[in-house]
């Protein structure tokens, strides 16, 4: 237990803008400590030992409304494309393979630059001024979607691409905005789950973009049922195929206004204010108000906030963000290999996570919902909506919880490794055995990879960037990180699953894909690899983690005894 002496209060705080019900505005609760170092631990002690609470709830919600977008907005393109297809290729019913893959690949590609421009932004100007900036993105360039058409001059695949891709970079932008804000809000106890609850929502946006196509394919059950295929679905079928693809796409758009609000609200991060913007008076109003729950607007008062901030300069002992530092702290290989083990532990994942979708008209074709064999163009989208729901709750949205219910108690690591070394088992079975196994079999091998891509790595390569880096390079370290991810999936996808159609024959259209799988498996096995370069950060402080307060406690529980002197008592989670 350490003892700190009270000197005189400061001049009195006012309240500051920003705040709402997820995230509370803090307020100053340690306005009598003067000195900027203690007032900046004691402040994070606050917030690192508050009991789990509805704010706490209320904080995931709403960072998790974004992937849930996200998610839904990624996840209907392969249904968007089976529909355009229907509409603007009438005697054919699909558009040429380029194209498809195409639209698929533009937001991977918009993604990428999301993440990097976003996360390098929210260390530079702030969490707060961008929180809310790329879901206004995502709103606009989805909306913009569901209301583009052909004309003589543009072609519908261009303005999808074009659209895509800015909805790309707003989806982006999400993965290190959420990650961070939630994780610099968290109780350092349950961090974990709630990260990894943001993280979940992804499984619920896949899953509302199938129910979606479900129900607008019954809605227009009748006039789907007037033509007997794909190829020649006109009149009324093709109106109802055109009314149907927008309103799959114009409904990402819905969660998202329903978050915005909130989201334009949030208070600055305590961390961000403390140790980036070094603004120590805001960062102590910030404080009281996120415990206490209330939320308003208003100004701190500037004379003591032109004196602390003069006085924090001097003796705030967190280092202080610049280029030269930047580049200081990477050349160090205890923080550069940290960096490194994120980014290609998400770069090999995602090169065989999205690989997986390979097999998935297979596994329709299993399970009785492959769309060969229909016929009338509303068994076909029936089947696949069906198809995809069916996909979507084998293995997939399990995961994800299994993972936020065990990763406060096992650790990220070895959910991680133990995820990377099953799923290199999964791939070398489903690889060298594909050509022996039974339908059966390989259902089973594919809803475990599912389930294990989600309850390990795929939950664990989000979680730990937003965690082990120090808060003035936090998000530009995950933007960094999920875009090495992206760049595996784009790999995955372009470069590699092409090669299953070598060597093709009008009896054999991917005599290649055994092969595939085991190149993915190489990838499983390398994560494996790349894991050893994290560190563990369950129940760790955030501080602690990264080193900025590696002579002090900040699991420490501030307590105002009554004499007027601040006491520290341990509070570190068992």
């Amino acid at each position: 237990m350490a003892e700190y002496a009270a000197p005189a209060p400061s001049a009195a705080v006012q309240k500051t803008s920003g705040g709402n019900a997820a995230y509370h505005n803090f307020h100053n609760d340690f306005v009598h400590v003067q000195d900027p170092n203690e007032r900046r631990r004691l402040a994070l002690a606050e917030i690192d030992k508050a009991p789990f609470g509805w704010y706490h709830v209320r904080a995931i919600v709403v960072a998790g409304v974004g992937f849930f977008t996200d998610s839904y907005d990624i996840f209907a393109v392969s249904l968007l494309t089976i529909m355009l297809g229907i509409v603007y290729f009438p005697g054919v019913g699909t558009m040429p393979t380029k194209s498809d893959t195409a639209i698929k690949l533009a937001t991977s590609a918009g993604t990428v630059v999301g993440q990097l421009g976003f996360g390098t932004a929210a260390d530079l100007l702030g969490r707060k001024r961008m929180y809310g900036l790329e879901l206004i993105v995502i709103i606009f360039s989805t909306l913009a979607q569901a209301l583009s058409s052909n004309s003589p001059s543009v072609n519908i695949i261009g303005v999808i691409i074009f659209w895509r891709v800015l909805m790309g970079i707003g989806i982006g932008g999400d993965y290190p905005l959420s990650s961070i804000i939630t994780s610099e809000f968290a109780t350092t106890k349950w961090r974990g789950a709630m990260m990894g609850a943001v993280f979940a929502m992804q499984g619920l946006g896949q899953l509302t973009a199938a129910f979606v196509m479900l129900f607008v394919t019954l809605g227009f059950k009748e006039s789907l049922s007037t033509s007997t295929k794909v190829a020649n679905c006109t009149g009324v079928c093709a109106i109802a195929v055109d009314k149907m693809w927008r309103t799959l796409i114009g409904f990402g758009a819905v969660p998202g206004c329903i978050a915005l609000y909130y989201r334009l609200t949030i208070p600055e991060t305590p961390r961000y204010t403390f140790d980036v913007a070094r603004d120590v008076e805001k960062a102590d109003e910030d404080v009281k108000t996120y415990i206490s729950g209330k939320h308003g607007d208003g100004v701190v008062d500037e004379v003591a906030r032109a004196q602390a901030n003069k006085a924090t300069a001097e003796q705030l002992a967190v280092g202080k963000a610049s280029w030269r530092d930047f580049a200081s702290h990477y050349s160090q290989m205890k923080n550069a290999k940290v960096l490194l083990g994120t980014a290609l532990s998400w770069c090999f994942l995602d090169i065989a996570y999205y690989g997986l979708s390979l097999n998935n008209a297979t596994i329709l074709n299993i399970i009785g919902y492959s769309t060969s064999g229909t016929h009338t163009t509303y068994e076909y989208l029936y089947n696949t909506a069906i198809g995809n729901l069916i996909i979507v709750l084998a293995g997939a949205v399990p995961g994800y919880w299994f993972a936020v219910a065990t990763i406060d108690t096992v650790g990220r690591k070895p959910l991680q490794l133990g995820g990377f070394a099953i799923l290199t088992v999964l791939f070398i079975g489903m690889g060298f055995g594909y050509k022996h196994l039974s339908s059966g079999g390989l259902l089973a091998i594919y809803v475990l990879a599912q389930f294990f891509f989600n309850f390990g790595p795929n939950t664990t390569t989000f979680i730990v960037p937003g965690e082990c880096f120090p808060t003035r390079y936090r998000s530009t370290s995950h933007g960094i990180s999920a875009a090495s991810g992206k760049i595996g999936s784009i790999i995955g996808q372009g470069a590699i699953a092409p090669l299953r159609t070598r060597g093709a024959t009008a009896t054999s259209t991917a005599p290649w894909l055994d092969h595939v799988l085991e190149i993915y498996a190489l990838f499983m096995l390398l994560g494996c690899f790349s894991t050893l370069l994290i560190p563990e950060t369950k129940r760790k402080t955030l501080e602690e983690l990264s080193g900025e307060d590696q002579d002090y406690d900040v699991r420490a529980s501030p307590v105002i005894e009554p004499n007027g002197n601040s006491v520290l008592v341990d509070n570190k989670p068992e």
